[in-house]
């Protein structure tokens, strides 16, 4: 099982089972965010806790080998040289995904104001608007259907 494959399946299963990332990291002994990010194939878990969420999602060996597999950390997307720049292309490019998995499942479909940047996901009520801390502490906004 590739990298690919390993994320379909893992998405899938988390869906059928009904499962938050919480879940799955409780298992992996890890935080969500990480345990999130090495599902998705940018981060590999050690066997320990490889086996656990494979064991959670009901998957055999072949999908603890595909978790401890070290990652290709690449995407399709053309990156500026400048380091400062570039450094913002790989933090979307590494977790951008799981940023949106994170968000997508604490507080519905919509976006965050980004204006600061570490790596820790909570849900933090505010009464100008819910927040979004990914320590990136941004505002949640929410799509609106018209």
């Amino acid at each position: 099982m590739n990298k690919t494959e390993m994320k379909e399946s893992i998405l899938q299963a988390k869906f059928d089972k009904n499962l938050k990332w919480v879940d799955l990291a409780e298992a992996a002994g890890l935080s969500p965010e990480f345990t999130c990010s090495a599902c998705l194939g940018m981060n590999h878990l050690e066997k320990k806790s490889a086996d656990a969420v494979a064991s959670l999602l009901d998957m055999g060996s072949e999908l603890s080998d595909a978790l401890q597999k070290f990652p290709n950390k690449v995407w399709e997307q053309k990156v500026p040289t400048d380091p400062v720049i570039y450094r913002w292309y790989e933090i979307v490019g590494v977790y951008g995904e799981t940023i949106k998995e994170m968000i997508s499942e604490k507080f519905g479909d919509g976006i965050m104001s980004a204006i600061d940047f570490s790596m820790n996901i909570e849900k933090q009520e505010d009464p100008k608007g819910d927040r979004v801390i990914v320590t990136l502490n941004g505002k949640f906004l929410p799509y609106k259907t018209w």
